[in-house]
């Protein structure tokens, strides 16, 4: 949300020796006059110059690469509008196998009705998922004449900010686990006091944003379990994959977190992180069509034919369902293992790297996610938040803040490893890393007085 500038009178004034610009452009103002197309480029490109390198952003779990073949179909299918199931049937077809390949993934049960959809990323796929859980609560109660006011979700401090958004947008109460020194996620014995009647779901997170860590699922799941079976109360155990969703089912394909575990009835991923596409698209997929209330389906038809939605928006580019439907076979399984075989590789490299600096020590070495976490070493004060300026300054991203309730008292600077991080920039940020620390102390020891500089998100 910005603020609008409605009384700025600031200028463009690019000068090219008067080749392309004669005259100054508002910057926020509508222009009186058009340029030519390779002007207002030039113009745009140079602007954007400023911004951060992709390669070295570390701090955004989302994909900055794709290869040239990919960037050629993005291109061509911008135009079409994913919404647009009846003029562009095969692109509709195009979306059901990416949903029903990401269901499989997760091991959706064959002797139900599971279902999906593409998201613009895994916000939405949060929400919705969500809102098919809050309203299913909601028949429930009125289908057994009980109150179906106050509803509430039972979550960790560990997510993320769409989380608290659902909450506070669709009046759901969130029960929120806060986190502890040493423990930075969630399992059975800090859910549980909080469960209730009113509950409509639990949010447990396959890699978390604050630490790149796993609640404990499976005894999550044990407890809800024995809830509905000692109690009769049906608690859904949502599982946010956002992070984790495209690496565990390739690096620990045993590893039971999906539509395995009973209570599990809902799953969203990211697509545009370790699906390797690019910004935005997520999915969202249910157990069972049981799952979705159909009331919460729109059929529209003026777009010729009928055309079932569940979305929190209508129009949407279709190049990033395409795009992992371009991926999905362009790598299959070998090579998406092969990926996130390298990419954790490159953590613990990483990891390995850091871990004998002084005044720091690991939070996550990425052995499990491809994200290694810092924290400043309790024997050895250090600003985190300059620390992470000095990185930028040699074009790194990494972002340093503070973990939630009640561990905010704990700075952390977090490191995203993505496909195209080698194993020589592991190399190169350990360095600049270890330099940027030798200048902090540097500054340190020249004005020990100096206010620590408190992290921000």
């Amino acid at each position: 949300m910005y603020e609008l500038k409605v009384d700025s009178d600031e200028m463009h004034s690019p000068t090219y020796a008067g080749r392309s610009f004669s005259h100054d452009v508002p910057k926020y103002r509508l222009p009186a006059q058009g340029m030519s197309a390779d002007s207002a480029y030039q113009l745009v490109h140079d602007e954007l110059n400023l911004d951060g390198n992709p390669s070295l952003n570390l701090a955004s779990f989302v994909t900055t690469w794709m290869e040239p073949e990919a960037d050629r179909l993005a291109q061509e299918t911008l135009a079409k509008n994913l919404i647009d199931q009846d003029e562009y049937p095969q692109t509709d077809v195009v979306h059901q196998r990416v949903v029903s390949m990401i269901g499989r993934l997760f091991h959706a049960p064959s002797d139900g009705t599971p279902t999906g959809t593409a998201t613009i990323g895994s916000s939405e796929a949060i929400m919705l998922g969500m809102l098919a859980h809050k309203r299913s609560w909601q028949r429930r109660r009125e289908a057994a004449g009980l109150p179906s006011d106050r509803p509430n979700m039972v979550m960790g401090a560990d997510v993320h900010t769409c989380w608290e958004k659902f909450a506070r947008y669709f009046e759901v109460e969130a029960r929120v686990v806060p986190m502890e020194e040493g423990r930075y996620t969630i399992a059975a014995e800090q859910v549980e006091p909080l469960l209730d009647e009113r509950t409509i779901a639990v949010a447990g997170l396959l890699g978390t944003t604050f630490t790149g860590q796993m609640d404990d699922l499976e005894s999550i799941n044990e407890l809800l379990a024995r809830i509905e079976s000692e109690r009769e109360l049906h608690i859904p155990l949502h599982i946010d994959a956002a992070s984790g969703g495209f690496i565990v089912p390739f690096s620990q394909p045993d590893l039971r977190w999906d539509f395995r575990l009973s209570q599990v009835r809902s799953i969203n991923v990211s697509n545009h992180k370790f699906g390797l596409v690019y910004p935005g698209m997520g999915t969202v997929v249910f157990r069972d069509s049981s799952d979705l209330p159909q009331e919460l389906v729109f059929h529209i038809n003026y777009l010729g034919g009928d055309m079932p939605n569940y979305s929190l928006n209508f129009s949407r580019p279709s190049n990033s369902v395409v795009l992992q439907y371009f991926n999905f076979l362009r790598l299959g399984r070998e090579g998406y293992t092969k990926i996130v075989g390298n990419v954790l590789s490159n953590a613990q490299a990483l990891a390995a790297k850091l871990q004998d600096i002084d005044g720091l020590e690991l939070i996550n070495d990425g052995s499990a996610f491809p994200v290694v976490v810092l924290r400043a070493s309790e024997s050895q004060a250090t600003d985190l938040t300059t620390l992470s300026h000095l990185l930028h300054e040699r074009g790194w991203i990494v972002p340093a803040y503070t973990l939630p309730a009640n561990a905010e008292n704990i700075d952390v600077l977090r490191m995203v490893v993505k496909e195209n991080f080698s194993r020589d920039m592991v190399d190169m940020l350990s360095h600049d890393l270890r330099g940027a620390l030798k200048t902090l102390r540097k500054r340190t020891t020249a004005h020990p007085n100096r206010p620590r500089r408190r992290p921000h998100c």
